[in-house]
């Protein structure tokens, strides 16, 4: 059966499915469709909103700033990108369908409902679960693929520390940014505000909140000391400006429940009109309920290429994903992993459906870029694997750096070959791989 058959009364286009439109996903997606030929293949692209959402500035929002909105439906005109709006459910790596439903249409649900998850909250607003369905009915609706790429992304972690899902707020994605927007609007003079977490995120949540609010007492809680991946000039650096902004800083310090006025931790109480928790990421549950190859945090594991190990039709990226960098080292979240990596599978992708060959780039580190505020930064100039160079860039020069560097990943969304022109290749005969079981194959296997 020719399924992949590309001439002839018989053709059908090869259905991929891409799921989650954060950095990762919307990348992909676009630049799919740039390489390949649209008679050839269909691309849908399932969302839960439908606007791209900046994850790397979910900070701002929660200081009120508004970003400038970037509609899918602009950014993939004329691409032949096709756009769902839902939630994704479930996935059947085995019978290769992926289970979609309506989503709530306000988005809505408390502080840290399902962990983040579920609801249109954590990866939601940047990777694709919750927020405005479209479909009329509210069942579930099964697409079938031939190809998918997983690109759920996460949520926030709590690390189930008591009281941190009912009482603390997130900003993984804009459900939660806009929460603690209104939280934190409604906060009289004086009032403290903890942020629990010492890496990039914490350090932008806590030094844009102080700038932008001067009047309230920002603390920051870090397990470790502040800044001790850095250089030691970045470390000097990333001191001054939080000693300039009147931040406290806890270091050493691990939170060990979180209440609706206070946080408990190994140094005592403190008090907290409001808790802001940014002590990592989870991976979206979905994958480790599948039968696909997953690491022990329920991220799929995947080659060099972004093939799942155990379902070679499954590609998976961002977030979503465990894949090795230079030294072995797996990759951490972030927007500088997850777009190289959205490049590599859909290369790797339309390599193999027109019988190419398959680049590979290596996937590195070259700076971590952190905002302090509007008007100060820190770029940390990195080795491959991401351990810090003496050199650092401070100050206005690195704040205006690190904003090149947002707007640049959100261009790299809308222009997914960088502004290259590229040639749709045909897609080459062959038969996609064997039909899934029928129901009554599936129960007696």
């Amino acid at each position: 059966m020719q399924h992949g058959n590309a001439h002839g009364h018989g053709h059908r286009q090869h259905r991929i499915v891409v799921i989650g439109a954060g950095y990762a996903g919307a990348i992909a997606a676009g630049r799919l469709a740039r390489r390949l030929r649209r008679e050839d293949v269909a691309i849908t692209l399932v969302n839960a909103e439908p606007d791209f959402v900046e994850r790397v500035r979910m900070h701002q929002v929660a200081v009120g700033q508004e970003l400038r909105p970037r509609p899918f439906s602009e950014m993939f005109a004329g691409t032949g990108v096709r756009l769902r709006l839902a939630r994704v459910t479930a996935v059947d790596a085995d019978g290769r369908t992926v289970s979609i439903t309506e989503a709530e249409p306000d988005g809505s649900s408390g502080p840290g409902a399902a962990n983040g998850f579920g609801s249109s909250d954590g990866s939601s607003a940047s990777d694709g679960l919750g927020g405005s369905g479209a479909s009329s009915n509210s069942g579930v609706e099964e697409l079938p693929y031939d190809t998918l790429v997983y690109a759920l992304g996460s949520a926030w972690n709590t690390h189930d520390v008591p009281g941190s899902a009912d009482h603390a707020h997130d900003i993984a994605g804009r459900p939660g940014a806009l929460r603690l927007r209104e939280r934190l609007a409604a906060l009289g003079a004086g009032q403290p505000v903890v942020v629990v977490g010492g890496g990039l995120t914490g350090l932008e949540a806590a030094t844009e909140i102080a700038e932008a609010r001067p009047d309230l007492e920002v603390t920051l809680a870090a397990r470790g000391a502040l800044g001790d991946w850095l250089s030691p000039k970045g470390a000097r650096h990333l001191r001054k400006v939080m000693a300039g902004l009147g931040i406290t800083v806890h270091e050493n310090t691990t939170v060990t429940g979180v209440g609706a006025d206070r946080i408990t931790t190994t140094a005592g109480e403190m008090p907290a009109a409001v808790t802001i928790w940014t002590t990592g990421f989870a991976a979206h549950p979905i994958a480790q309920a599948t039968t696909l190859k997953t690491d022990a945090t329920g991220r799929i594991e995947v080659d060099g290429t972004m093939r799942s190990l155990s379902h070679p039709d499954v590609y998976a990226i961002g977030d979503a994903a465990l894949a090795q960098g230079p030294g072995d080292k797996p990759l951490r979240m972030s927007c500088a992993s997850g777009v190289p990596m959205a490049w590599q599978a859909a290369d790797s992708i339309a390599a193999r459906l027109t019988g190419t060959k398959s680049p590979t780039a290596p996937l590195r580190y070259f700076n971590q870029c952190i905002s302090l505020g509007r008007k100060e930064g820190l770029i940390q100039y990195v080795t491959a694997d991401d351990r810090a160079r003496t050199a650092a860039l401070t100050g206005r020069l690195a704040a205006f750096y690190k904003e090149l560097v947002c707007k640049g990943a959100a261009w790299g969304v809308a222009n997914p070959t960088l502004a290259v022109p590229t040639r749709r290749r045909p897609t080459v005969v062959r038969p996609t791989p064997t039909p899934p079981p029928t129901p009554a194959e599936a129960t007696t296997a």
